[in-house]
Order: C-alpha cells, then structure tokens, then sequence
C-alpha cells in the first residue's frame, strides 16, 4: 500500500541549512561593510570640499587685495570679521596698508582651519601669512575670519 503522501527527504537538509545561513552572512557583510564604506566615503569628501573651499576663498580674498577691490575681498569675510569692522573701515584699513602684489595659497589644515598663504608685497617684501576660516551659518560655506 502507498502512503497517502511522500516522505520529506532527509538527505542534504544540513547542506541547505549551512548555504542558507552562509547567503544570510553575506548579505550582512555586504550591508554593513557597504555601510563602512559610505561612512568612510563621506568623511573623505568632506575634508576634500573642506580643503577646496578654504584654498578658493583664501585665493578669492587675496586676489581682490591684489586687484584693489577692498570691497570684493570684505565680501569674502565670516560675520563675526564684518561685526568688528564695517565695510568703510575696512577698505581704508586695507588701502593704508601695504599693498599686496602678488600670493601663493598653501594647503587647508583642516584641523585648525587655517591656510598659509606666501605674500610678495609692493617693494618686494616677503612675509608669509595665516588665514583663519570660518564656515558660514547659513550656507556651510568657508570665509575667512581672519589674517595673521
């Protein structure tokens, strides 16, 4: 007489569990090492966009010194620098002092948020400043905060 259904199979039930829990372990590893690397990634092009924004306002700032455009190189100050001194002051302050002739940007430490930048001024005078950034509340942007 035939049973009145089959008999599951008890061979390679071991071999199903053990593939099973191994597609399960790669999914979690994909999922969290993905995860990791996005983390990683993340951090990475932070600090890149960090470094790019201080070298572009840095040369920004500079360049309107050099050019005479007091007011386009305020422009580039955080807003705690245009608090302490009005866009008037500045430009008076900026053309009484001596003039910026020609500058080379260094790289952005990022820990300190600052930038050194080599000045040649008028006369041929070499010094080598610090420019100290500050992010933008509104935009998240970097602006110059100030100059050593």
């Amino acid at each position: 007489m035939a049973p009145p259904f089959a008999a599951p199979p008890t061979e390679g039930r071991r071999a199903r569990l053990w593939l099973a829990l191994g597609v399960g372990a790669l999914a979690l590893v994909l999922c969290f090492g993905g995860g990791g690397a996005a983390v990683v990634g993340l951090a990475v092009s932070g600090v890149q966009a960090v470094r790019e924004q201080g070298r572009t306002v840095s040369t920004d700032y500079y360049q309107a010194l050099v050019d005479r455009k007091f007011g386009a190189a305020y422009d580039q100050l955080c807003d705690d620098a245009k608090r302490a001194e009005s866009r008037a002051e500045f430009e008076r302050r900026a053309a009484a002092e001596p003039q910026v002739a020609a500058f080379r940007v260094g790289e952005v430490d990022t820990t300190n948020l600052t930038v050194p930048v080599d000045v040649t001024l008028e006369g041929g005078r070499r010094e080598r400043q610090q420019v100290i950034l500050g992010q933008d509340q509104q935009t998240g942007g970097m602006e110059v905060c100030g100059v050593n």
